[in-house]
């Protein structure tokens, strides 16, 4: 192993989803294989088969020790985001000055502001992957490939070299990565992420005495209506007031097309409907990336 390696050893707090999908994702790639990187972890809810499991999914170590758990060059965050924030006290505490911290929360400004109260060396990253089935046993080093990751650096991190490495780590695991700042993550994300999400659970209810004489094309629209609220619950609380504002901006778009509907604007509707299909072409090409 190079000792001069920036990181070589990386803990995951929370081995859920995507969690456990990114770690999968980094140890397979060439350059977590050149680099012989530790990947260990801990899960409070995991039993002894948990353990075994996720050892055979390609986890090192799973730690129950802080003081080694922390010890990592990295931690990556992948608890729910108010317990996320929770443990950077403990970072705090616990972790060299030197460990690289970051998350996989669905929100970053909250995150954010607390890592730079702390004093901790901090990149959010947000994976835009995701499915509505919850857990270890449903991730997959395929679920983040060719997907982005939107990094989150308020401090110039991502230029050290422990930032930098990243970067390559996740470039070598098949991702793209895209910056932006935490309160412009949470305003971008709360309009293509949250809105959606909140849009087809509303739906689902509001449908939910017909949906027994529905087809496959209202299956997908409600897609997201299976998501888990234990995961919800937190990136709401956390990102109350711009996913409240896409809401009312929403609803006021709704209620223009409502009246279009109703006097008949067919014209103006067709213009939506080349727009959206324009768009949505756009949209196919950018995935298949």
């Amino acid at each position: 192993m190079n000792e001069q390696q920036p990181i070589r050893s990386i803990s995951f707090i929370g081995l859920g989803l995507i969690g456990m999908s990114l770690m999968r994702a980094i140890k397979h790639s060439q350059l977590a294989r050149e680099s012989n990187i530790i990947f260990q972890g801990f899960d409070p809810n995991f039993t002894d088969s948990d353990r075994r499991c996720a050892e055979e999914l390609g986890l090192d170590r799973f730690i129950g020790d802080n003081t080694i758990l922390y010890s990592a060059d990295l931690i990556i965050l992948a608890a729910p985001v108010e317990v996320n924030i929770a443990l950077l006290e403990k970072i705090k505490q616990l972790a060299p000055s030197s460990t690289l911290v970051s998350d996989v929360s669905s929100t970053k400004s909250l995150i954010a502001r607390k890592a730079r109260e702390l004093d901790l060396p901090f990149i959010g990253m947000h994976p835009m992957a995701g499915k509505e089935q919850q857990g270890y046993r449903e991730s997959s080093e395929e679920l983040l490939k060719g997907r982005r990751v939107i990094l989150c650096d308020d401090k110039g991190v991502l230029e050290s070299p422990k930032g930098a490495f990243l970067i390559k780590l996740l470039e070598s695991a098949g991702c793209t990565t895209l910056s932006m700042d935490a309160d412009e993550h949470d305003r971008v994300i709360a309009k293509i992420s949250h809105l959606p999400q909140l849009l087809s659970t509303l739906l689902m209810t509001h449908c939910g005495e017909s949906i027994n004489k529905s087809g496959p094309g209202f299956a997908t629209l409600a897609r997201l209506a299976g998501s888990s609220w234990q995961i919800w619950r937190d990136i709401i609380a956390t990102n109350s007031d711009n996913i409240a504002d896409e809401l009312e901006n929403f609803s006021r778009e709704l209620a223009s097309l409502s009246l279009e509907v109703r006097q008949r604007n067919l014209e103006q509707l067709e213009s939506q409907f080349s727009e959206a299909n324009r768009l949505y072409k756009t949209l196919k090409e950018m995935n298949r990336q």
